[in-house]
């Protein structure tokens, strides 16, 4: 896929994939404990909307762009409102242009509390080293340079025993889906209480329904599966959606997603064919 994050930073699949992070994050919060954020292919943190990649793709126009201008519905705005309040917070001059978009492990911190932390990983040297800077001397934060799918095991279970497990792979290689599977497998049985969510991109050739099967084969309780598409998927090339699965998601996520993800399939449409789909692959046991 050659998904270097600078040129689609802010386009529909971050929309999708931040506004449920932040949702998430919100939830955690309701209890007073600490808790603890693993991002394991965190980036670098900032993207600069006005850089020479964004502004060759422009796909955050499509994304950010238009939630930002939209007249959202009361739900909607609601569910969003996480996110985009950190996102207006990186961009305070009202009257200016968008400029800096958080990519996972900033928006993260923005929501953290003073009892949470996080291990943001990161494996590109280049990338690892200005995630450092973005957060030198904050004792809330560690990063480290190492493949995510090796972190999977060097930092479970976190000391807090409660947090939420980010994996966000550039599905520059194949076989991407799979080894999902066999990370979260690892993952659940070293950390069983915690929340995953895994985002994948949807295109035409994309195995999404061997990938389900082999979800739910491994039968981890409350597996939420949810997926937006901008377009048909069905005959055009390229990204057409993305999607999350969440393990151990809040109880109230679903009902959330089902409402508003609709709405939002509509406004960030961009062809025939929009939709959103949330589905419980895996129940209670």
């Amino acid at each position: 896929m050659n998904y270097r994050h600078s040129y689609h930073a802010g386009n529909f699949a971050d929309v999708l994939k931040h506004a449920v992070l932040a949702a998430v994050l919100d939830y955690l919060k309701r209890k007073d404990p600490g808790f603890r954020i693993i991002d394991t292919h965190a980036g670098i943190g900032i993207y600069d909307l006005s850089s020479i990649e964004a502004q060759k793709t422009g796909e955050w126009r499509d994304g950010v762009g238009r939630v930002m201008d939209a007249d959202l519905s009361e739900p909607l705005a609601a569910f969003l409102s996480p996110w985009l309040q950190a996102v207006r917070a990186l961009n305070p001059q009202a009257e200016a242009a968008l400029q800096l978009y958080p990519g996972s492990p900033k928006l993260a911190r923005m929501l953290m509390r003073k009892q949470d932390r996080l291990s943001a990983i990161e494996l590109h040297p280049a990338d690892a080293e200005m995630l450092k800077s973005v957060f030198e001397g904050d004792y809330q934060v560690r990063v480290t340079e190492l493949d995510g799918w090796l972190a999977l095991g060097a930092h479970l279970p976190p000391k807090e025993r409660r947090g939420l497990v980010l994996i966000d792979p550039p599905f520059e290689q194949k076989g991407e889906f799979d080894r999902m599977v066999d990370g979260l497998a690892r993952a659940t049985r070293r950390f069983a209480t915690g929340t995953y969510m895994l985002w994948h991109p949807i295109k035409a050739d994309s195995p999404l329904e061997a990938f389900d099967a082999k979800l739910a084969a491994l039968g981890r309780p409350r597996t939420l599966t949810v997926r937006l598409l901008v377009r048909d998927n069905k005959s055009t090339p390229g990204l057409n959606g993305s999607g999350l699965v969440i393990v151990n998601p809040p109880f109230t996520l679903e009902a959330e997603l089902s409402a508003v993800l609709p709405e939002l399939a509509a406004l960030l449409a961009q062809g025939p064919g929009a939709s959103a789909e949330t589905r419980m692959l895996v129940g209670e046991n």
